[in-house]
């Protein structure tokens, strides 16, 4: 395809936006575009048929299908939809068709104003191959490529990456030679799902280095502004958690190497004629070298600490330079600093295993300084078709420690219900002398360890404080929807009756951990609880209990989802889940069973039946939210049955294989023989 001009107009004049994205980005677009008179449209998977960004647009297009390949990967209908519904631009958000050459010529020839860079900037970097050789040629610094073929034990630790996209998909650490050729295929597989492209290449890991990105907008007359730094260091799997503004590497050295980073980033747009917003991003040592990772061309999912260090809308910015204005003197200052992190459905302690579901309720408390960018609202369901992300939260203050306090201390009083997340890591890594200290390397999770930074900060007295409040809110729930006399509630008597019991499950799952009794009646001096002496019951309702506990006082929220159960309280928040009175024999697994820990579609089985299996060895792989995941054996034994099969869809729980030791094999075979 031969690439044409940005646009046929040097001035087009933009009336109505179709955003080629869904979720949180969506509305971020939406929200810009309603402040400048602009109509918004949205286009939509069936899974998506009623989230937010639906409901907040002007006008909606369906995308028929669930998945990324069936709907928003798909530039034909995409234009089509901004036909149909008068739109005269498309803003493609960050992901999907937001880095496609050929879409972005598709929407140009097609009359519509493309809100991004040129086709032939977008083509220059969309192979990162191809683009460190432009920034050598342009005199920016890069590490160099090892060719996969040639690696030797010389060359490790190495970094295999795929070419064609970013957020960490198709990304592989190799420290062993003997695992390099099970690394780059399953990179390829994952780059081919995640971007059409199953293309990689490999260079050197730097084991502590710092994720040092330069934003840059630059008009069509040949304007480029450098707009302050980013730090993006704190990553699980390669893909950004945490990130900030400005760099604390760069704020604790000094010197020139601000003036460097920027003169670096400069160079690296000029060479390819960019116009737009774009992210130049560096790898960093503790000295102050650098090198040159890759141009993200197109509005980062980080841009929101640019904007509140800077004042500026970067959205609003990339729709000015589109309608050919030009950028008012120089860039502006960086003032303060903020915080932002990615609020996943995930659960950091069980592997980052990625959580679907419904999201009950969601909110952030409103205070000074804190920005919610979000994609969900109370009764949004987290599909498996897409990334996990949930919102962006985002903390600004004058200065980092007091920004990160305010952020840590807004998260941890959010109400949250729903899938499993991981807002307390984000809490814990927040409040962490490391993080605090500004020591923020790609290194941190490991170095701190995420048994420390995935602890939830309720502790096993605030899950018992919990269990009572969610005992007592259900007794008084019952009492209200019993009670048949005005002055007389249900079950009173004269006297004192045996001690009621609850009984409840820590966490979300079943069975999960030991359960936990709470023993209660209603005696004359009110609520009697015999095992939590010290807990005295103010009041106590069907949504929220009052308690005084050792002195303390506190108003605890309880709120009930089927056999679930959420508790909160400033600082706060507890999941509970009920022990039947009854279990169901059909909903009791056979021992040894592996179940699935995700929804997801099975890739790979690497064993059979009858197998012998070591302990963490993979036994198959699932691809759940544009990731791969090594599902292993829990312990040494014999694969006794395989229930699932390559290209099989799963539901979470579904039972993969049944992994037994040597003696229930000899047992079972002495038992057959006995039969016989």
């Amino acid at each position: 395809m031969t690439f044409g001009p940005l646009a046929p107009l040097p001035t087009p004049v933009i009336t109505s936006v179709l955003v080629a994205n869904r979720g949180e980005i969506a509305r971020r677009v939406f929200r810009t575009c309603k402040d400048m008179g602009i109509a918004t449209v949205a286009v939509f998977s069936d899974p998506d048929a009623d989230a937010p960004h639906v409901r907040e647009a002007d006008a909606a297009v369906r995308l028929p299908g669930a998945t990324s390949a069936d709907t928003y990967l798909r530039g034909d209908l995409v234009i089509a939809a901004a036909k149909a519904a008068g739109a005269d631009a498309i803003h493609p958000g960050y992901g999907f068709l937001s880095e496609n050459a050929e879409f972005a010529q598709a929407v140009i020839d097609a009359g519509l104003t493309w809100i991004g860079p040129p086709p032939s900037a977008i083509t220059a970097m969309g192979s990162k191959v191809n683009a460190k050789e432009l920034m050598a040629a342009a005199g920016v610094p890069v590490l160099g490529d090892i060719d996969p073929a040639s690696v030797t034990a010389a060359d490790l630790p190495l970094l295999i990456k795929a070419s064609a996209g970013g957020g960490g998909r198709g990304m592989r650490i190799v420290r062993d030679v003997a695992d390099l050729a099970d690394q780059v295929a399953g990179a390829a597989r994952e780059a081919e799902s995640a971007f059409g492209d199953p293309t990689i290449f490999c260079e050197p890991y730097v084991e502590r280095g710092h994720h040092i990105e330069v934003q840059v907008m630059a008009d069509q007359y040949g304007a480029i502004w450098a707009v302050g730094e980013r730090e993006c260091s704190i990553q699980r799997r390669h893909q950004k958690v945490i990130e900030e503004a400005p760099s604390p590497l760069v704020e604790s050295l000094g010197g020139d190497l601000r003036a460097r980073l920027f003169d670096a980033a400069r160079k690296a747009v000029q060479a390819i004629d960019y116009t737009g917003a774009g992210t130049v991003e560096f790898l960093a040592d503790g000295s102050g070298r650098f090198y040159f990772l890759e141009t993200n061309t197109r509005l980062q999912v980080e841009h929101p600490v640019t904007e509140q260090t800077t004042g500026l809308d970067l959205v609003e910015w990339q729709l000015r330079v589109a309608m050919g204005q030009h950028l008012d003197g120089g860039a502006p200052p960086t003032l303060g600093h903020s915080i932002e992190v990615r609020l996943y459905a995930e659960d950091p302690a069980a592997g980052w295993q990625p959580q679907s579901g419904t999201v009950h309720r969601f909110s952030v408390p409103q205070r000074l300084e804190i920005r919610v960018d979000s994609g969900i609202a109370d009764g949004s369901e987290i599909s498996t078709f897409y990334d996990p992300m949930l919102a962006k939260v985002i903390g600004t203050a004058d200065t980092r420690e007091r920004a990160a306090r305010r952020l840590a201390a807004a998260l941890a009083d959010t109400v949250l219900h729903g899938p499993v997340t991981n807002r307390d890591m984000l809490v814990n890594t927040l409040r962490s002398k490391e993080f605090l200290s500004g020591d923020t390397d790609t290194g941190f999770i490991d170095e701190v360890g995420l048994d420390v930074l995935a602890a939830p900060l309720a502790d096993e007295a605030d899950v018992r404080l919990a269990a009572v409040a969610a005992t007592l809110a259900d007794a008084s729930r019952q009492r209200a929807e019993a009670t048949t006399l005005a002055d007389l509630p249900s079950g009173w008597r004269n006297l004192a009756s045996g001690f009621a019991t609850r009984s409840y499950w820590p966490g979300a799952a079943s069975g999960a951990a030991d359960s936990i009794e709470v023993r209660y009646r209603n005696g004359r001096r009110g609520v009697e609880l015999p095992d939590d002496a010290t807990t005295f019951v103010r009041e106590a309702r069907p949504d929220g209990v009052d308690v005084e506990q050792d002195g303390v006082r506190r108003s605890l929220a309880v709120s009930r989802y089927g056999d679930r159960v959420y508790v909160d309280w400033p600082g706060r928040s507890v999941v509970l889940t009920d022990v039947p009175r009854f279990i169901d024999p059909s909903a009791v697994q056979r021992p040894g069973s592996l179940l699935a820990p995700m929804p997801g579609s099975v890739i790979r089985v690497a064993v059979a039946e009858g197998d012998r299996v070591t302990a963490g060895q993979p036994l198959l792989w699932l691809e759940a939210m544009k990731m791969e995941h090594t599902i292993t054996a829990p312990a040494d034994g014999v694969v006794a049955t395989l229930a699932v099969a390559a290209g099989q869809q799963l539901a979470v729980g579904e039972v993969l294989a049944v992994i037994v030791d040597d003696s229930e094999i000899s047992d079972t075979t002495s038992e057959e023989g006995l039969e016989a």
